[in-house]
């Protein structure tokens, strides 16, 4: 344990730069700590809160750039990318597009702060084509904020934080294990609370053949997009589909409409936004209610038809649907 102190305290500078590199990227490696026990050796080391926090910053850019290119390059399909290698649960995608749609770039000034926020709205910001200077600006103020908190944090209290490196330094192998089942434990908890939510979700799905089938046999369902009304903006809507904010949804159907079916999609993997809505709809009445496998994007690679214009929360009469707050 004592090494790995000496070796921290020489060459933190580095040891900031690829850990927070590997974080931004993606790697489950949380860089907080990092950072905090960085600025809690800066009494004994040969950097400066400053080093630390630009260095950080620098790490930072050059890993958000990457997925904000890849964003750029690619679109939406890299938010579910995103979303794969994350541990946050898979509605990260909705509720950042809810975040950057009403704040824009400036949101990402507090991205880092916000669980699940930061993996997506790098890639968002180049999705939706915000102009490279903007997101460099608004990212390079947000990454010195989240490591000048940690930073001074750590700085802050430094006599706590060198007391538990005593304390684990003095155990020797035993304090390194110790500090390895800490990480192990952290990534296994947010593993577990992401495979319970997938569990949470489990139902069963309609396929795009299948609902083109429906559509073309004149058996129209209710379908129903719960993506942000920019995504719909931008990528357009299955045709028929209802505009639905997933936050103030509230249905209500007469007894006759009851088994009137119902096909809910999103961009999300795992259909996790859509799944969630439908286990609402269950709960409120629906008795046949499934999400679209694949969402929209599958709708789209097959081929598809699809509706442009401005997403509009409206509800066909026939369908006695009540969409209020």
């Amino acid at each position: 344990m004592q090494h790995l102190i000496a070796l921290i305290t020489e060459y933190g500078l580095l040891f900031v730069f690829c850990n927070v590199l590997a974080a931004q990227a993606g790697i489950p490696l949380p860089a907080v700590p990092t950072l905090v026990l960085t600025g809690a050796l800066l009494g004994v080391s040969h950097y400066s809160a400053g080093a630390l926090i630009f260095v950080a910053v620098v790490a930072a850019l050059i890993a958000d750039t990457g997925w904000y290119l890849a964003g750029t390059r690619i679109g939406r399909p890299v938010l579910r990318i995103m979303c794969r290698i994350s541990l946050s649960p898979d509605t990260c995608v909705r509720q950042t597009e809810n975040i950057y749609q009403r704040f824009g770039a400036p949101s990402l000034v507090v991205a880092k702060f916000i669980p699940g926020f930061a993996a997506v709205a790098t890639a968002l910001a180049g999705a939706v084509r915000t102009p490279f200077l903007t997101f460099l600006l608004f990212d390079a103020i947000g990454a010195a904020l989240w490591a000048g908190v940690a930073v001074g944090i750590g700085s802050l209290f430094s006599d706590t934080v060198e007391t538990l490196l005593d304390t684990l330094a003095h155990l020797g192998e035993v304090g390194v294990a110790l500090v390895v089942v800490a990480l192990a434990v952290f990534i296994a908890l947010k593993w577990w609370d992401r495979r319970r939510f997938f569990n949470e979700l489990r139902m069963a799905r309609i396929t795009v053949p299948q609902l083109a089938q429906l559509l073309d046999a004149g058996t129209a369902p209710i379908i129903l997009d719960v993506r942000s009304l920019q995504s719909q903006k931008l990528d357009g809507r299955i045709p028929g589909a209802i505009a639905v904010d997933e936050k103030t949804v509230e249905i209500r159907i007469p007894d006759t409409d009851s088994d009137r079916e119902v096909i809910l999609y999103c961009a999300c993997p795992n259909e996790a936004s859509a799944a969630r809505i439908a286990k609402l709809l269950k709960a409120r009445g629906f008795t046949r209610v499934r999400p679209l496998a694949g969402g929209i994007d599958a709708w789209m690679q097959a081929g598809y038809a699809i509706e442009h214009g401005d997403a509009v929360v409206d509800v066909p009469a026939d369908a006695r649907i009540v969409v209020a707050r």
